[in-house]
């Protein structure tokens, strides 16, 4: 590329100063956010860095003004597919920001109990975005609080005045998805669980007995089933409940790699989805529309989520004015894994 008309080779911030008929001073400060530069100026700056693909040093412009311009997203979630909604969602928002995004997985919040904050301080964080369930950790939230380190949690169910936090309603979308079931005709509707350590997986319960206590339909214990959010933990659940003779006509999987491990279990046994069996999810994650038949499913908004946390946590860095609670709404999007109960087996 052709910085200028004199060279080749990567555009300097003297190439942008002379594009632009400014210094180099005034260029700095248009990319430093510094105030009391005129508008035209910082419009003509922007251009030229834009015409010369120009891109400050972000290092060497920490280093200038004792700053690390670094924010660290932390979770734990064994989905693939919720981590990289996430994920993105957070670089989403920091595109064309200063600062930069690193990335924290953990194994388990209890691991990272009480490690936290020295983790976050080693890598020179300016602010934190929890996803759960480590934002329901007291220790952590505790020192995070304490330090006066700058976080915000995605999805907390506890202490939710001590940091801005984004989430939905856990409970009643579960509860919206079960009533879909119920109005099927479905009345042996298994539930499988995600990971315990999870608050999500609580509330998810929640919501299912919920509805069917609102409908009249007892919960059994036989139809409750343990999974840990994984494709292998749904499959492991499915190949139980087909194995009893009194197996469920519908399963609610707490999250979508395990409802598609619920649908492999249900082909190992001969039955047809959803004309046997009918299958959903949680979350509208890829795995979601790419099974066959697609799973009914919650859209979970995780990529919003993770964007909006993202956002507020720079309002909070910055000391911006910002929504201290935020909740997005859920959706039931019905596809074709869900149907009417089988004859004999629905509600008379």
């Amino acid at each position: 590329m052709e910085a200028d008309g004199n060279h080749r080779g990567r555009a300097t911030i003297t190439d942008v100063a002379k594009r632009s008929g400014t210094s180099i001073k005034t260029v700095s400060r248009v990319f430093n956010d510094e105030p009391f530069v005129r508008a035209e100026t910082r419009k003509r700056v922007l251009q030229a860095a834009s015409e010369l693909d120009y891109h400050p040093n972000i290092a060497a412009r920490s280093l200038v003004r004792g700053r690390s311009f670094l924010i660290g997203l932390f979770y734990e979630n064994p989905s693939p597919n919720y981590v990289v909604d996430l994920q993105t969602g957070a670089l989403d928002r920091l595109r064309d920001e200063r600062f930069r995004l690193l990335l924290f997985p953990c194994q388990s919040a209890q691991a990272m109990s009480g490690k936290l904050l020295q983790v976050a301080r080693t890598s020179g964080l300016e602010g934190i975005v929890l996803a759960p369930p480590l934002g329901d950790d007291p220790r952590t939230v505790e020192e995070l609080s304490g330090a006066r380190m700058p976080f915000v949690r995605i999805a907390p169910t506890t202490a939710l005045d001590v940091s801005p936090m984004v989430g939905i309603d856990d409970v009643g979308a579960a509860r919206a998805m079960t009533q879909h079931l119920l109005a099927l005709g479905h009345r042996r509707i298994a539930f499988v669980q995600g990971d315990p350590g999870h608050p999500s997986n609580t509330q998810r319960l929640c919501g299912f007995r919920a509805a069917l206590s609102e409908a009249g339909v007892a919960f059994e214990e036989r139809f409750l089933e343990q999974g840990m959010y994984t494709f292998e933990s749904g499959l492991a659940a499915g190949r139980r409940l087909f194995a009893d003779r009194m197996r469920p006509t519908a399963v609610f999987a707490a999250n979508d790699d395990m409802a598609a491990g619920v649908s492999v279990a249900a082909k190992e046994y001969g039955l047809e989805i959803p004309g046997n069996v009918s299958i959903a999810g949680f979350d509208d994650s890829l795995i979601s529309r790419v099974t066959w038949p697609q799973l009914t499913t919650i859209h979970q908004p995780t990529y919003d989520m993770a964007h909006v946390a993202t956002d507020a946590l720079l309002a909070l860095i910055d000391q911006r004015a910002l929504n201290p609670a935020i909740s997005l709404p859920h959706r039931l999007l019905v596809r074709g894994s869900t149907g009417k109960a089988p004859p004999g087996d629905s509600a008379t």
